[in-house]
C-alpha cells in the first residue's frame, strides 16, 4: 500500500497532536521529542508533524509519498529521472526516527517530494553528522533555502 505524506511544521506540538487526533480518530503512531506521525487509514495518509518555533504559523515542510520497499523508491527514482526530473537519492538515512531509502524531487514551485520506504526504527531524528537546529533537516534536497525548508519523514 502507498499513501500521501503531509509533513507540517508547527508550533504547538502538543496542540497540534491534539488537532489531529480529534480530526483523524486516530492515535500518532509515533511520538519522539520535538516529534510525531499519524497512519491514518482512510484517507491513506501519513501525517507528519515536526515541531517549529514557538508562535510561527504552520508551514507545510514537505510532501511525499510512503511506498512499502526499496524496488518501488528505485522505480520511482527511474521514473522520474527519465522524465528529465532531477533526482537526489538517499540510500540508508536516518530521518524522522526511521531507517529510510529515498529520492527527492521539486515540483514546479519548488516545493519538495520525497518517495520513500521505512526500513526501521531509529533512535535519533537525523544522522549523528547532521544539523541540530530542531527540525528535520537530515536528507533536505539540494538547493533549498530557509524559505523552503524542506526536511525528510
Amino acid at each position: 500500500m502507498s499513501r500521501v505524506q503531509l509533513a507540517l511544521r508547527v508550533a504547538d506540538l502538543e496542540g497540534s497532536i491534539d488537532f489531529y487526533r480529534s480530526l483523524f480518530g486516530v492515535e500518532p503512531a509515533k511520538r519522539r521529542p520535538g516529534y510525531a506521525n499519524f497512519a491514518v487509514p482512510e484517507p491513506p495518509l501519513k501525517l507528519v508533524l515536526i515541531e517549529g518555533e514557538p508562535g510561527e504559523p504552520t508551514v507545510l515542510d514537505h510532501l511525499g509519498v510512503e511506498v512499502e520497499t526499496t524496488d518501488e523508491v528505485h522505480a520511482a527514482t527511474a521514473r522520474l529521472s527519465d522524465l528529465g526530473l532531477f533526482t537526489r537519492v538517499e540510500d540508508d538515512t536516518t530521518c524522522c526516527y526511521a531507517l529510510q531509502d529515498k529520492v527527492w524531487v521539486h515540483g514546479p514551485g519548488r516545493e519538495p517530494w520525497e518517495v520513500y520506504t521505512v526500513k526501521a526504527d531509529a533512535s535519533s531524528m537525523h544522522p549523528a553528522d547532521a544539523p541540530t537546529t530542531g527540525a528535520c533537516e537530515c536528507g533536505s534536497p539540494a538547493g533549498l533555502t530557509a524559505e523552503t525548508p524542506a526536511a525528510c519523514c
